[in-house]
C-alpha cells in the first residue's frame, strides 16, 4: 500500500477507505480483511468474475460434485460493476 495515496472518508452512516497500490504491485486484489482488532477480522472478497464463479459453484454444487455435473454449470462472466450495480451475463 501507499499511503499518501490512500484515503479515509468518514461521515454519520458510512465510511469509506480508499487504498492505493504501491508501483511494483499488479493484478487485481481478491479479498480484504476488516474488523475493530486483528483478532476478529472479518474477510471479504472483491467483486470479480473469478470469485463470483467460486461463490456460485459453492453454492450450486456444495458437496464434491462429479465431472459430468460441474460441466454443466452455467459459464459466469462479470460485466460491469459499480456502486450502485454489478451486471453479470449467465450462459
Amino acid at each position: 500500500l501507499v499511503s499518501p495515496e490512500s484515503s479515509v472518508s468518514v461521515s454519520a452512516h458510512n465510511a469509506v477507505v480508499g487504498l492505493a497500490k504501491a508501483p511494483g504491485s499488479t493484478g487485481l486484489w481478491e479479498k480484504f480483511s476488516f474488523g475493530l482488532d486483528p483478532s476478529a477480522l472479518q474477510e471479504r472478497l472483491f467483486v470479480s468474475e473469478e470469485n463470483v464463479d467460486g461463490f456460485l459453484g459453492t453454492a450450486l454444487c456444495p458437496s464434491p460434485c462429479s465431472q459430468s455435473a460441474l460441466e454443466s454449470q452455467p459459464l459466469i462472466e462479470v460485466l460491469d460493476v459499480t456502486e450502485d450495480r454489478i451486471q453479470i451475463r449467465v450462459e
